[in-house]
This record gives structure tokens, C-alpha cells and sequence, in this order.
């Protein structure tokens, strides 16, 4: 019997993906844009998170979303909602976003002045993990009902993640959820993460997480200037 050929495609989409994702870079640093990739479960609160930073930061910064969605249009129209420039991704069943994807919908906002723009990535803990999306940053979100062992089980975006945003802490007194012990696993995997705990329903913890986002975007600018 013939040697059976091999042909490895995920090594050549990812290289593929590199190519863009760094041409995206590259034209957000000229047009000095700070993109976030969010990524989280579903349910963990990407959307009401985004609506509090939105809240919090629109009259002094200008802000996109690029929504993603397997099929429907639920999240982009909260946010269309709050008036600020928003475009809707829909995979067709895709489980993450790639930076040929972001691109599309970068061009869709069309709007270069933009301090700062979102990617809400698709909700899954593992494949949006797997792909560059081109963002300057990464951030996630883990709610407290998920509980504090998910570093364990899905360490691949905990790793990757420059912000980590514990959300659901009105929700810490009904559950066994431990902040050392996530701190623990988290820190163990990547020390330079930033950790912010807040609540977006009672609004907790928000000023935290939208200063980081403020002098996240003040450094790029440097960088980009």
C-alpha cells in the first residue's frame, strides 16, 4: 500500500491568518486605534460589559464594536442602541473569529478616527483562543458562576489574555467561588495579567476596569505617536 500523504491545513491557515493579523496591526498603529479582542463563555456578561464601558467612556472617547455572532443580531442591537458605531459579524456557524473576518468588520465601521474599538468575539473558552484576530490586546471574562477552576481546564486564554475581567461578583456570597484560589491559578500561567473584578449589573468594580482601559490607550498612543 502507498505511504498515505499528510497534508497539515491547520498550519497553513494560521500561517495565513499571521499575514493579516499583522496587517491589521500595523493599520490600527497608523490610524492609532487600540483594538480589544473579548472573549469569554456564553453568558458570562461580554455584552453587558461592553454597555457599562460604553456608559462609562463615550463622552470622552470614541468607540466601535465589532459584534460576533453565529447566527443572530441580539447583542449588536443593544449596542446600535447606545448610538455608537457598531457592525455585526455573523460566522454561519464558525466557533471564533480569524483576522480575515475582523478586517471585514474594521471596514464595515469604517471610521479610522476611533480612540478605541471592541471585538466581541464569539462566546467559547477554546477557539477564539486559537486564532489571532489582529487585536492590539486580548481581554476575557470569567463570571463567578463558571467558578474559579477554569484556568485549569482552558488555560490556553488565560494565558493569552492581557486583561482578565471576574464578573458576577454580586453573585460571590451564593457560591463557593474562591478569588485566591483563581488568583493562584491564573498568576501560575500568566503573572502580567491584569485582574479586575466587578459586577456590570450593580456596576461595581467598572472605574477599575475603564481606567485600565484609559491608560491602556494613552501607552498605545505613545507607542503609536
Amino acid at each position: 500500500m502507498d505511504k498515505i500523504k499528510l497534508i497539515e491545513i491547520k498550519e497553513d491557515i494560521q500561517a495565513d491568518n499571521a499575514l493579516v493579523a499583522q496587517e491589521l496591526r500595523d493599520r490600527l498603529l497608523r490610524e492609532q486605534t487600540l483594538m480589544i479582542n473579548l472573549m469569554s463563555s456564553p453568558g458570562s456578561g461580554k455584552t453587558s460589559l461592553l454597555l457599562r464601558t460604553i456608559e462609562a467612556l463615550k463622552d470622552e472617547i470614541s468607540i466601535g464594536v465589532i459584534e460576533a455572532d453565529i447566527d443572530s443580531v441580539v447583542d449588536s442591537e443593544k449596542i446600535a442602541e447606545t448610538g455608537i458605531p457598531s457592525v455585526q459579524l455573523r460566522t454561519g456557524g464558525f466557533c471564533h473569529l480569524d483576522a480575515t473576518m475582523v478586517k471585514k468588520g474594521l471596514d464595515g465601521l469604517d471610521n479610522p478616527s476611533l480612540d478605541l474599538v471592541f471585538i466581541e468575539n464569539v462566546g467559547n473558552l477554546v477557539c477564539p483562543a486559537e486564532f489571532d484576530t489582529g487585536a492590539i490586546k486580548d481581554a476575557m471574562i470569567l463570571s463567578v458562576p463558571e467558578g474559579d477552576d477554569k484556568p485549569l481546564k482552558y488555560p490556553l486564554m488565560f494565558t493569552k489574555a492581557n486583561a482578565l475581567v471576574v464578573n458576577k461578583i454580586d453573585y460571590m456570597q451564593l457560591s463557593d467561588f474562591d478569588t485566591t484560589r483563581l488568583k493562584s491559578h491564573v498568576n501560575r500561567l500568566n503573572p502580567d495579567i491584569a485582574l479586575f473584578e466587578v459586577s456590570c449589573k450593580t456596576g461595581e468594580g467598572i472605574s477599575q476596569w475603564t481606567d485600565w482601559l484609559k491608560k491602556t490607550i494613552a501607552e498605545f498612543n505613545g507607542t503609536a505617536g
